[in-house]
């Protein structure tokens, strides 16, 4: 099992509440798939309406105030996977099935299993670049491991990156 924890950076943003809400709607075929075990919303500043989806579909809410925002939510996580997500991410179809696959088959020197994620042009040659060297930190699509996220694992450097079959979708 995994935890899901998605940030969510502007709550004040009008369309914010249903991103968070396509997002976390998605995870419950994962919930029912017995992959997902709890779900965490990240976010920077506290919010009303973040407060009533979080309180309304179990999440816990985490107010971080900076730094490493996957990392803030990632020390409420009750498992030893993270899926990390951003508001609006959407898994697509098989999901379950590759990230069951991944965190069950995961080699110890495996520090990220990263999905397909629509993004920039910039954002994609340094996922290339993070694929060959291995990465510093983790971005939204990514599933990692909660002690190598918290720094607690004891390794020091770059994560190896094994990029998985799945894809993450925006709504």
């Amino acid at each position: 099992m995994l935890s899901a924890v998605t940030l969510l950076d502007d709550p004040a943003d009008p369309d914010a509440i249903d991103r968070l809400a396509d997002t976390l709607s998605a995870l419950v075929s994962g919930v029912a798939g017995g992959l997902v075990g709890d779900a965490i919303i990240v976010v920077p500043r506290e919010a009303p309406g973040v407060e009533t989806v979080a309180e309304a579909t179990g999440a816990v809410l985490v107010v971080h105030d900076g730094g490493a925002p996957f990392a803030a939510g990632a020390a409420h996580a009750r498992r030893d996977w993270i899926l990390c997500l951003e508001a609006g991410d959407v898994p697509a179809e098989g999901w379950i099935r590759t990230l069951d696959r991944f965190v069950g088959m995961a080699k110890a020197d495996i520090g990220i299993g990263r999905l397909h994620r629509f993004a920039p042009l910039r954002t994609r040659l340094l996922a290339r670049i993070e694929g060959v060297v291995g990465a510093r930190g983790v971005r939204a699509g990514d599933v990692v491991r909660k002690e190598d996220l918290l720094g607690r694992s004891g390794r020091s450097g770059r994560l190896r990156i094994r990029t998985l079959n799945g894809r993450i979708d925006r709504s």
